[in-house]
């Protein structure tokens, strides 16, 4: 009776320390290899060991605590054949070499027409990789970096080569290097995703006719970066809380002919970032308590701001590397609102100022020197650097709104006291027979 109670024991053991990974991994790549086109294979709540390519259109579809978990190698999983579909999924632990010939992911998909969605990705190079893949779904999905100390030695969350035509929807990336990466590839949709504590929550490159909608950038080094990529349309987008000595909501890097509509800059260091990039047009977006609203550079030409909300930064706007070449704030009799920043009168109600603002600082000169300036600009000495270029001439335009906007409600009552108070201070100046009325650091005269 003791041996049989050992021997009981001795057996339990055996199951317990029993290669039940490796043995799920064999029988996971023999049975994918064994389904007719088309088939639906239904995975339980284990771990599946990898790597596994998947060669045939199939289904796969997980449970809740479902894991396929790679040998560190390559890609946890590779699908070379198109109409696949994957979901509920946990992938990880894929090849984390930076020096390879072949870029690693947890999935990398060479084919069209498959559908990535509910899978939540950790410990890979990159999460999910496009090579030359078109018409693709990427849906859903969870994948998480290694995080801000270790952005330089990991890939991005999903990473779009070459690839065009392809869908990738309310995905959520964190702590990798950039969140979303598109090289070379058009005619893409990104909408409602949500990126945080990366590089770049978007980046761009040599990539025409894409658009992104209501995508949340929280807490990164830059919000998007769109660099030599033309025909865009971002609208809807929330850029928030990107903040840092070089930081900014959106950077537009020799981008042409794009379209910016609708979004919201919060508390970024920069709202935008525009450099060596022509006509592109900003409208109805807010731009609201960032240390620079928008930074325009003069290599940039022939943008067009209209309907925009400007309004509780620092700075509103400035203007660096000289002169702006033909630039506008306003756009068929239509320019932006500043909020407070300036005093706007709008006698006849028409939500348009009465008077244009032309906003003169000579910040730009501090700027363009010291870059660790932006860390400053809420300091008191600042002011006063201000004030002595002001008074020795120094100062530059930064921008002129010829139509500023006002706000409806209220506005006429405000214009109507200033206007009121005005005039009792112009009976005061006796001998005085021109009143003038100066409005912003450049206005017009009456």
């Amino acid at each position: 009776m003791k041996k049989l109670a050992l021997l009981s024991f001795i057996f339990s053991l055996l199951l317990v320390m029993s290669p039940e990974k490796k043995l799920a991994a064999e029988q996971l790549q023999a049975t994918i290899d064994s389904l007719k086109e088309g088939a639906v294979l239904r995975l339980e709540n284990k771990t599946y060991q990898g790597n596994i390519v998947i060669n045939k259109p199939i289904t796969i579809i997980g449970s809740k605590k479902t894991m396929i978990k790679g040998d560190g190698t390559g890609n946890v999983i590779s699908i070379k054949a198109p109409d696949v579909k994957l979901s509920h999924l946990t992938v990880m632990h894929g090849g984390m070499n930076r020096n390879s010939a072949e870029e690693y992911a947890a999935i990398k998909i060479y084919t069209n027409n498959n559908v990535v969605e509910h899978i939540s990705i950790r410990d890979s190079f990159h999460g999910i990789y496009l090579s030359q893949a078109h018409k693709n779904t990427i849906r859903s999905n969870h994948i998480k970096g290694l995080g801000k100390g270790e952005i330089a030695s990991q890939g991005n969350g999903i990473h779009v080569y070459y690839a065009n035509d392809n869908l990738l929807k309310n995905n959520t990336i964190e702590g990798t290097r950039d969140g979303m990466f598109f090289e070379y590839a058009n005619n893409n949709k990104s909408y409602e995703n949500n990126i945080s504590h990366t590089r770049y929550g978007l980046h761009y490159m040599y990539s025409d006719e894409n658009i992104f909608k209501k995508n949340i950038f929280t807490m990164n080094t830059g919000g998007a970066a769109i660099m030599n990529s033309n025909h865009l349309k971002l609208e809807d987008n929330q850029f928030l809380v990107n903040y840092g000595n070089q930081s900014f909501g959106l950077l537009l890097l020799q981008a042409n002919d794009n379209e910016i509509d609708n979004n919201t800059f919060y508390m970024n260091q920069r709202g935008m970032y525009i450099d060596q990039a022509t006509r592109n047009e900003f409208r109805h977006n807010k731009i609201v308590q960032n240390q620079v609203g928008i930074e325009l550079w003069s290599s940039s030409n022939d943008q067009v701001f209209t309907l925009n909300q400007i309004t509780e930064n620092t700075i509103p706007a400035v203007t660096l590397g000289g002169n702006s070449q033909n630039n506008s704030w306003s756009k068929n009799g239509k320019g932006n609102d500043w909020g407070g920043t300036f005093p706007i009168t709008d006698l006849d109600q028409d939500s348009i100022g009465d008077f244009p603002i032309t906003y003169r600082s000579s910040l730009y000169q501090l700027i363009e020197d010291q870059e660790l300036s932006y860390l400053f600009l809420k300091s008191p000495a600042l002011k006063i650097y201000e004030k002595m270029n002001a008074a020795l001439s120094k100062e530059a335009v930064m921008f002129h709104d010829p139509h500023p906007l006002t706000a409806a409600k209220g506005s006429h009552s405000k214009a109507i006291f200033l206007i009121a108070t005005l005039l009792i201070v112009g009976i005061l100046l006796k001998g005085r027979h021109l009143l003038c009325i100066t409005f912003g650091r450049n206005g017009r005269k009456i």
